[in-house]
């Protein structure tokens, strides 16, 4: 049964066009709909043709865009727009804890960041680092939200804002180390990119991080979570394809839509769960479940 039919069922008396204005209250109307190219592996030329045709309007790139058009971000720009995408963020990669690679990282994200503006793009996304051969203390969430201000204090000059990407096997993983990095940095610059998968496989609860992070959202990853895989350990997952995981949409979409977002949600998948389907027909199941929940590309 379709879900319109289950919330018209739920209402009862309550009349037909009653029923779907509530269904329309229940997703935000000021989203828009982009795709990652990570799917394919670094083949972007053909990452930007899919995802055009498939009706998104917006692209996460990675660091092999800036590998083939670092010296000539002209030519994305009009390749994009010759495609009616926008570049909606660049992932620059890691802001590493060792602080022996400060200066480095700094300017290698400030370098990505001069490029999302030459191509005429939006946001730049990093994500953290956890220490490699000891607990994360306090200490590494107070020198990483430094740091993470510091940088998006410097890109905030280009006109490029910073968003943390939450990250499983990273300082922000857990709830609780996303937001000890957030109250260390701060908020004029350094914004959350939320990932749906990611943040549900660490324990929370997606629709409650868009209550708590209303004000910080700077874009959205919208990724479904298969947890546990079939046949495999109790602790593992996978990410797959929208609708067909273990995530409510409809949830952390009513909750988008109770805190007014009006922005960016990147549709990303990591690579196809099943080998039998490329990644533009992964992009479709996205494409259709989106439909389905009342959205328009």
């Amino acid at each position: 049964m379709k879900r319109r039919d289950l919330l018209i069922g739920a209402l009862g008396a309550t009349t037909i066009p009653d029923a779907l204005r509530a269904l329309a209250q229940a997703r935000p109307a000021g989203i828009r709909f982009g795709y990652a190219a990570i799917t394919w592996g670094g083949n972007d030329r053909q990452a930007i043709d899919d995802v055009a045709a498939l009706g998104f309007r917006g692209i996460q790139l990675r660091g092999s865009a800036v590998t083939e058009w670092g010296e000539r971000p002209r030519e994305l720009k009009e390749l994009l727009a010759s495609r009616g995408l926008t570049l909606v963020a660049l992932s620059s990669g890691l802001m590493r804890s060792d602080a022996a690679f400060e200066a480095e990282d700094l300017a290698t994200h400030v370098r990505n960041a001069r490029f999302v503006r030459e191509v005429g793009g939006l946001y730049l996304q990093v994500v953290d680092q956890r220490p490699r051969h000891r607990p994360a203390a306090g200490r590494d969430y107070t020198r990483m939200g430094r740091l993470l201000t510091e940088l998006g204090r410097r890109t905030a000059d280009l006109g490029v804002p910073l968003g943390l990407h939450n990250h499983m096997g990273n300082l922000s993983q857990a709830p609780d180390e996303v937001a000890r990095v957030l109250d260390a940095a701060d908020p004029r610059f350094v914004k959350l990119e939320l990932d749906t998968a990611h943040y549900a496989q660490a324990g929370g609860d997606p629709a409650a991080a868009v209550e708590r992070y209303q004000n910080r959202l700077l874009f959205l990853h919208v990724k479904d979570l298969e947890s546990p895989v079939p046949g495999r350990p109790a602790d593992s997952y996978r990410f797959v394809e929208l609708g067909r995981g273990k995530l409510d949409f409809p949830a952390f979409f009513a909750a988008l839509a109770r805190a007014r977002f009006e922005g960016w949600a990147i549709v990303e998948l990591d690579r196809v769960p099943d080998a039998a389907r490329t990644p533009k027909e992964s992009g479709e199941i996205a494409r259709r479940y989106l439909e389905s929940q009342g959205f328009t590309l």
